[in-house]
Formats: C-alpha cells, structure tokens, sequence
C-alpha cells in the first residue's frame, strides 16, 4: 500500500482528507459548498464524519471558505496552522487551536505536524471586507503515528529549500500545485519533485477554475525531461488515496 495505512481523500482543488492509521481524521484547507471541483456528496461538513483537526495552509478564500460551517458541524476539532491565521479563525467559531510558525512541529495525537514556508501571500476579509493579515502562508509536513511522511505543499511557487525538506523530513509523497498563475506551473512543479526526491507525487491546485492553465500532461512532460523517476497519482475529486 502506498500510503501505509493512510486515506488520503482529494475532494477538489487544494481540499484534503486525511485518515491516519491511528484512526484520526485530520481536514487540510476547508472549501466543500463553493468549490466548484468538490463532488456534490462531499459539499455538506456531515459527510466528512467526526473530525479531529482542521489545518489551515493561509487564508485566501479558495482553502477556507467553509471553514466557518465545518468548524460549527466540529467544535471539538483542533485548529492548526501560524500564529495569525489561526487568531484570525478563533473569530470564526475556533475554539481549540494549536498555533505554530515556521520550522515548528507539535505532536497532535502521535501524529507530528510541521509548517513549512511557502512562496505565496496570505490575507483574508473580515466582516466588512477589509483585508486582514495572515502571517505568513504555510505547507505542512505530516508524519503519521507508523512513521508514514508527506508534504502538502499548498499555495507556492518553487523554492531551493525544498531540497532541506528532503534531507531532513524524507517525505515519501508530496501534493504540489500545477495550476500557475497563483502558484507554480508544471515546469515548476517539475522541478520542486526533483528538489523533494519523493517517490510518489499528485498533482493539485489545477482544473478546478479557467485561470489555473496548468495540466497534468505538461507535468509529465517536464518531469521526463528533467529525467525525474517518480510515480504520478493523478486523482479525481472524491477519490481516495491508500
């Protein structure tokens, strides 16, 4: 099994479902009822069952904007991301919060999180539409309670550090954007695979609106000219990784 006892549910976008082989169930970056790549099943905060935590990448409204009715369906679910987001989402119903910055790790229910940088900017609107400070936006490294390591690179463009991502966590799996425009193409993304030297790559944050131009066959292209030997996964919306 690729994942080793881990459940991976892509529900379109950048959103992601994670059940760990301990049995937890971990929400990255929440847009179900608008985001018009998750399936219609999946739109309603009740078919995600009884979550454990809500991470939180940044606050643009393409990896939040659901967050209030989740985290109303889940009062008990543990916030988790930097210091400003998560202050910012304790205004929007999150009670229990676990706030890190960058280069930091907690360990939540045997599972280690740590935030990572990411190249990218990160705001969101307060009730009156002003914009508000987020700090500074994130990916997460994610090991689970077998040992089980991957990254979730969220909104970025590429950055040489992912090569220190490698030699100190060894991600198996990474999700990486494609999409351009707002994050890395998949020239980019291509060559982020190499820097992160994981065996198992998916490709995300593409498809899901007309600005993102960036596709899976491109990405496949640049990564045989570049002579990178990983397994793409390409998955739909609703469909699990194991």
């Amino acid at each position: 099994m690729l994942a080793r006892d881990t459940a991976i549910t892509f529900l379109g976008h950048a959103t992601l479902l994670v059940e760990t082989p301990g049995h937890k169930r971990l929400l990255i970056d929440p847009w179900l009822r608008s985001n018009p790549a998750c399936p219609a099943e999946w739109h309603s905060p009740s078919r995600l069952g009884k979550l454990d935590a809500i991470l939180v990448t940044h606050l643009h409204a393409d990896h939040v904007a659901d967050f209030e009715e989740v985290i109303q369906a889940n009062p008990d679910a543990t916030v988790v991301g930097i210091i400003e987001t998560v202050r910012f989402l304790t205004k929007k119903g999150a009670k229990k919060t676990e706030q890190l910055n960058i280069g930091g790790s907690i360990l939540f229910d045997g599972i280690r999180i740590t935030l990572t940088q990411a190249v990218h900017s990160n705001g969101g609107e307060d009730a009156h539409g002003n914009m508000v400070y987020g700090g500074f936006p994130t990916g997460f490294i994610l090991k689970m309670e077998n040992g089980f390591t991957f990254y979730v690179a969220s909104d970025t463009g590429v950055f040489g550090d992912m090569a220190l991502l490698k030699e100190i966590y060894a991600p198996e799996l990474a999700f990486l954007p494609i999409g351009d425009r707002f994050t890395m193409g998949p020239l980019e993304a291509a060559h982020a695979t190499k820097l992160l030297g994981v065996r198992h790559v998916v490709p995300y944050h593409y498809n899901s609106m007309p600005m993102l131009t960036g596709t899976v066959e491109e990405f496949q292209k640049h990564l045989r000219e570049l002579l990178v030997n990983v397994n793409v996964h390409i998955l739909q919306p609703g469909e699990t990784l194991k």
